[in-house]
């Protein structure tokens, strides 16, 4: 399995608005990724529930993890997009 681990850039953290753009970007991915912070259970990436849930602030550190072929690229891609602040994102 395939893990990246990401810091949240975005002002707010992950909610509203950055949360919707992430999830859009791991709906596109040809993997199942998964989320997680500070060694939680990892929750489905895809689900807004599920990232709102997560309470991922600004500064904070979480993980991504997916498996199959892709899952490196995808997890590249998705790790970049989190280190961005999504809320200056036009």
């Amino acid at each position: 399995m395939a893990e990246r681990h990401a810091t949240i850039a975005s002002r707010v953290g992950l909610h509203a608005r950055p949360a919707s753009l992430f999830i859009e970007a791991v709906a596109k991915q040809p993997v199942p990724v998964t989320i997680s912070k500070n060694g939680s259970t990892p929750l489905n990436a895809a689900s807004i529930l599920s990232i709102m849930s997560l309470g991922a602030a600004h500064g904070e550190v979480v993980t991504l993890a997916a498996e199959g072929e892709g899952a490196e690229k995808a997890l590249d891609e998705l790790a970049a997009l989190l280190e961005t602040d999504l809320d200056a994102v036009e």
